[in-house]
Order: structure tokens, then C-alpha cells, then sequence
């Protein structure tokens, strides 16, 4: 096995906001730390990726199980997450994270 397979990404920036890169329409560099957006709260994490099951734990939202998550793009598009779907945080266009309770019932 090669060198370069085991090659981390080069870190250029110290903090990113995701949002604002998706904003910009660039996609989001190799940093320590990705600010994101979960409904209207901020968070900053220390991973390019993760779960949505821990996506939903970050946000407060659990047992995840009782929620949806869904990943919106820059132009409105929306797609869902599951729980344990991968979402990669450098991917171009990702501008933020919406949950939604399950249980909703009519009433």
C-alpha cells in the first residue's frame, strides 16, 4: 500500500461555515472545524463528516429515531438524511440541516 492512500487531506483553514461557502456557491475547504446549521441553531464540529443519527443527537434531538433529518442545498433542494447516512460537510452546496419530529398526529 502506497503512501498516498493513507494521506489525510491537507487542513487550510482553521473554522468553515458551511452555509457561507453554499452562499457563495464554492464548495467548503479541508478545515479543523465545520460550522453548520441544524433548523436555526449553529454548531461547530471538529469532523468533515457524520451520521444523521449524530447529526440529530448534536441538535438535541432524541431519541433520533422520533425525527427526520433533511440536507438543503444551495437553489432550495432538499434531501433527506438517514440515520445512517453519511453527510460529508466539504461537499459543494450544502447550506444547512432541518429536523422534523416523526410523531406529528393530527388534532
Amino acid at each position: 500500500m502506497s503512501n498516498d492512500e493513507n494521506k489525510q487531506p491537507e487542513i487550510t483553514h482553521d473554522e468553515v461555515d458551511i452555509e457561507e461557502y453554499a452562499k457563495r456557491g464554492e464548495a467548503p475547504p479541508n478545515a479543523r472545524r465545520y460550522r453548520i446549521r441544524v433548523d436555526r441553531e449553529k454548531h461547530t464540529v471538529t469532523v468533515p463528516k457524520m451520521s444523521g443519527r449524530d447529526l440529530l443527537k448534536l441538535a438535541g434531538k432524541v431519541p433520533p429515531e422520533r425525527f427526520s433529518l433533511t440536507q438543503k442545498f444551495r437553489g432550495g433542494a432538499v434531501k433527506p438524511v438517514g440515520l445512517d447516512d453519511t453527510v460529508v460537510f466539504t461537499t459543494p452546496g450544502v447550506e444547512c440541516f432541518m429536523t422534523l419530529p416523526l410523531d406529528q398526529t393530527e388534532g
